[in-house]
């Protein structure tokens, strides 16, 4: 690798900087035989008796010379020109201004958000917090304690994140080169796409079959054709709630690429995490978050298990304060009561399952059995899914809508409270 060499013996008042030169250094290691020898290039900077005010004015006048050609956007990386920003969800005080009315009133059913919030503890934990002016651990060590005692997977499988977005990305840039690709099997969440695209990697896709589960089949002949390197999957899937079985995520394991596993929503399945799978399995990765079970979407914690012989580049290549103190504090706090997790848990499935029954009674909806605190529904009888939308925006109703080919049709409902079902409902009554 080049070496840059910063040397200067020059008084302060007049520092210099000098040409570059570029000369042969040989670096010796173990013996002295000429095998053990490689050449290394070596930038040195010297000192010069050229006044650092005399080359910035150099400089500047360089700079004025160069403006009518140079634009800011001439500095971004070219694939980087054409990315389509990813489309979030608009936040309360948004929709609070465009709607004209207060947060409160607007039934909030399109981020899959958990509308019972975090346990008490969270907010007294904030309100306690004590150092807040100082950095946090970088190794998060009390949150990945905590979270072992919660898995039952030892801490050092374990890291956490910024939110599970942050470890996606992380993930593609410690494990893709420009040009590498990936598996995506559509319709799925879009951040495996866009992320991709960020680091200039390629997406191969896959489509799902009609019921939205997995084609493993032409999974694999995407592996052996394309030579991806990583797959990412979620069970249970957004945007409609399917889950992927053990024979399926087994077959997935046994192909020559890196399986990363989102279970965002697994809480909700009834089902047991496979966090501990990592352990056997090398290629695989497990993503968790807080944002839905624990109700801290807007504090932005995630966390994942990961094989130790993964995780140790992670580890080198991340942000060094990348979960901030409230972060693990609320983290922290939300863990200690258990009871609070399960019963809202347990509260949002019963709703889901109310929830299905009631849209199944509306003519031109189609709703799909879901594992997960959210139903997607086909929009049917000639009804405009995206009309559908913007109509029950106006009536203080917040669904969500794609713009994609594979969802056009369709629109995806938030669990919520019992109340707020009872509001939708009532909205979309007056439809029929």
């Amino acid at each position: 690798m080049g070496v840059i060499e910063l040397l200067c013996n020059a008084p302060s008042s007049s520092l210099c900087i000098d040409r570059l030169k570029l000369n042969r250094v040989f670096e010796y290691q173990g013996n002295c035989s000429s095998r053990s020898r490689r050449k290394v290039p070596s930038f040195s900077v010297m000192a010069s008796t050229i006044p650092a005010a005399a080359v910035n004015d150099k400089e500047d006048s360089q700079q004025e010379q160069l403006s009518p050609n140079v634009t800011g956007a001439s500095f971004i990386r070219p694939h980087l020109l054409k990315l389509k920003p990813y489309q979030p969800i608009l936040p309360f005080e948004v929709l609070s201004a465009r709607l004209g009315r207060k947060p409160e009133d607007i039934v909030k059913l399109d981020a899959n958000e958990n509308p019972y919030g975090p346990p008490p503890e969270v907010f007294e934990a904030l309100g306690a917090m004590k150092f807040p002016y100082i950095y946090p651990d970088p190794e998060s060590r009390r949150l990945r304690a905590a979270l072992a005692e919660d898995s039952g997977l030892e801490s050092e499988y374990i890291l956490v994140g910024c939110g599970a977005d942050e470890l996606i990305d992380l993930i593609m840039r410690c494990v893709l080169e420009p040009r590498d690709k990936i598996v995506d099997c559509p319709p799925t969440f879009t951040m495996y796409e866009f992320d991709a695209a960020v680091n200039g990697a390629s997406v191969i896709k896959v489509p799902r079959k009609s019921d939205f589960s997995l084609d493993v089949g032409r999974i694999a002949e995407a592996v052996e054709q394309e030579k991806p390197k990583c797959i990412f999957l979620t069970s249970p899937n957004n945007p409609d709630g399917s889950i992927i079985g053990d024979d399926t995520l087994l077959q997935i394991l046994k192909l020559p690429l890196l399986v990363v596993l989102d279970e965002a929503y697994i809480e909700f399945s009834g089902l047991k995490s496979r966090m501990q799978w990592v352990k056997k399995h090398e290629n695989l990765i497990v993503l968790r978050t807080f944002s839905k079970r624990a109700g801290l979407a807007g504090l932005r914690v995630g966390y994942g298990a990961f094989p130790l012989s993964i995780i140790e580049y992670l580890w080198r290549a991340k942000q060094p304060y990348n979960v901030s103190v409230a972060a693990e504090v609320s983290a922290c706090a939300a863990l200690q009561n258990s009871v609070y997790l399960e019963n809202v848990k347990v509260a949002l499935v019963q709703e889901r399952e109310r929830l299905f029954k009631l849209l199944k009674e509306v003519p031109f909806l189609n709703p799909y059995p879901s594992y997960s605190n959210f139903i997607l529904c086909e929009v049917t009888s000639g009804m405009d899914a995206k009309k559908l939308k913007e109509d029950l925006a106006k009536m203080g109703v917040m669904i969500r809508h794609y713009n994609n080919k594979e969802l056009s049709g369709y629109v995806r409902v938030s669990v919520g409270k019992p109340e707020q079902t009872d509001a939708l409902m009532d909205c979309l009554r007056s439809f029929v």
